[in-house]
């Protein structure tokens, strides 16, 4: 954790929310946007995902954009990968730290990366591997993502044996980490606090610190403070909530980093965003997708009266 921030926001609007839309953001505009958030004190971007462009060309120039995120001083420049080639590709560039998604309910896993759960840890163990053979100081922190982990628009409900079996899957082959992830907005506040007790129960406090939670019922921000009251302080969210999943169908809604942010805030938990700044950071996007909704109450209603944040100490 940065030093002087309670809460971590992980702003993931320029991988998961271009995912899931048809226009495709030019190059110059998305550093544009990720410079702007850094600016206001975004700490950590997951600023695109190493897939063929024949499936996602939203995200065909990943290389190009981790390349400039790496010049940002104290910028994590986070990206997701599909599979080793994925991660290959994504070291060679320089990224600070890979996401690979392996989705609990298998049918969506077929659906996403078109592989089987054993598939998908035979892959997180190859990417492991690459990890290692990296020199100590530049070797990404490697995440396991437990995408659907609260239910799946294909599958239903998810036992709670099989999300326990592929955390330790992703431990066993080699993940740094494990994260939640509300891949189909399925999550509830009381559910949040189970399954995060569950998982740690398994994996260890400490190997499980974040969440991606999406507001596709209206839950996000109650789902946000379940989770920090079980003792998560990594927050995943979307400028203007734009994204989603374009493989698991109704999949919409992240959370919108603007309102998670003021709401932080208000609670006297430290972020290190300048609200003022980050509010600002919405007409970058919205002047190149004019097309596209952004949403927020925050944005739509302006700060309070008198509203102060919380300080550093």
């Amino acid at each position: 954790m940065n030093a002087g921030i309670d809460v971590l926001i992980s702003e993931v609007g320029p991988r998961d929310g271009l995912q899931s839309i048809s226009a495709i953001m030019p190059l110059e505009a998305k550093k544009a946007w990720i410079a702007a958030e850094a600016a206001a004190g975004v700490r950590e971007i997951e600023v695109g995902s190493f897939v063929p462009a024949s499936l996602l060309p939203q995200l065909a120039d990943t290389a190009e954009v981790v390349a400039f995120a790496r010049t940002i001083p104290g910028l994590t420049v986070a990206v997701l990968v599909p599979n080793l080639r994925g991660a290959e590709a994504a070291v060679k560039a320089g990224a600070h730290k890979l996401t690979l998604p392996l989705s609990v309910s298998e049918t969506h896993s077929l659906k996403n990366l078109r592989r089987t759960h054993a598939q998908v840890l035979a892959e997180a163990k190859a990417i492991a591997d690459l990890v290692a053979a990296q020199p100590a100081d530049q070797r990404p922190k490697f995440e396991g993502s437990l995408s659907t982990a609260f239910g799946c628009t294909l599958e239903g409900p998810i036992p709670d044996e099989t999300l326990t079996r592929m955390a330790e899957g992703l431990m066993a082959a080699g993940c740094d980490e494990v994260g939640l992830s509300d891949t189909t907005g399925y999550a509830n506040p009381a559910e949040v606090g189970r399954l995060v007790k569950l998982i740690r129960g398994v994996v260890g406090d400490d190997k499980l610190t974040g969440i991606h939670l999406h507001n596709t019922r209206g839950l996000g921000l109650a789902n946000v403070v379940a989770a920090l009251n079980a003792g998560l302080d990594t927050i995943d969210s979307s400028l203007g909530g734009i994204g989603g999943c374009p493989f698991a169908p109704g999949a919409s809604g992240n959370i919108v980093t603007e309102d998670l942010a003021f709401m932080l805030e208000a609670m006297g938990l430290r972020t290190g965003v300048d609200l003022d700044k980050l509010l600002a950071v919405r007409k970058i996007v919205t002047d190149v997708l004019p097309d596209e909704p952004m949403y927020g109450f925050v944005p739509d209603a302006g700060l309070p009266l008198g509203f102060a944040p919380a300080r550093a100490a």
